[in-house]
């Protein structure tokens, strides 16, 4: 299968990342990716950038030496109702966004409760993927998260880092073989990222696709094999 980007990635800008914008951009280069993104955490996550880092992406230049940049960001999902901790000032300044649950910004509820902050999230026009919705720290309804994906574009995703054997995100594997039932069954792309927070990682998809081929999941669902894919399910959410 054709894999050519990767769209969540941290820089030292993210506080518990090790390596530059720079440096990530010549890691997507030599894995012959075609297009990434970098998504630095939003402000609730203890070291990170202020909001003010995601209003000057004007001064990047987006096309460095053969390959495309994107510049999002991986905004927290602040409590059940489903909202995030950046403003919509800022949310309209990125060129695409993550929304996650992340164990220092929320404590995880019930499975009703982690539903709901998820759903309230994709239904959010300035979101477009749903970060390691799999984590079972915070356990999910994936049949409601896949129907509510596939309404509202929405790409949720395999974030490789959940799968490694040092992830702390507990059963991870076994959630995302059933997340992606559900996404076969009611037809909702996923995405493949790295969750990268070191060059060396930058699209390494190796674990995610063990499970998709686990999965026998199909390929028209996967977002990674074309970047007018990717852009084209963006411009579905405008």
């Amino acid at each position: 299968m054709k894999d050519i980007l990767d769209m969540h990635m941290h820089t030292l800008m993210s506080g518990h990342a090790y390596s530059t914008l720079s440096e990530m951009i010549a890691a997507g280069r030599k894995k012959g990716l075609e297009l990434i993104g970098i998504t630095e955490h939003t402000p609730s996550m203890p070291g990170t950038c202020h909001e003010i880092y995601f209003h000057n992406f004007k001064v990047i230049n987006r096309h460095p030496d053969n390959i495309e940049l994107m510049m999002g960001a991986e905004v927290n999902i602040m409590d059940f109702q489903g909202n995030l901790d950046v403003s919509e000032e800022t949310l309209k300044k990125l060129d695409y966004a993550i929304a996650s649950l992340h164990d220092l910004c929320i404590e995880p509820g019930s499975l009703q409760d982690n539903t709901a902050a998820l759903l309230k999230a994709i239904a959010n026009p300035y979101i477009n993927i749903i970060g390691h919705p799999d984590n079972g720290y915070y356990p999910v309804d994936f049949v409601a998260v896949a129907q509510a994906a596939h309404e509202h574009h929405v790409l949720l995703e395999l974030n490789n880092s959940s799968y490694a054997p040092t992830s702390g995100r507990i059963g991870s594997r076994e959630n995302a073989l059933e997340m992606l039932k559900q996404c076969q069954k009611y037809h909702t792309s996923i995405i493949m990222d790295s969750d990268a927070h070191i060059d060396g990682d930058v699209g390494n998809h190796q674990y995610s696709q063990e499970l998709l081929q686990q999965a026998n999941f199909p390929e028209e669902l996967i977002i990674n094999t074309s970047v007018d894919k990717f852009k084209n399910y963006l411009n579905l959410k405008l």
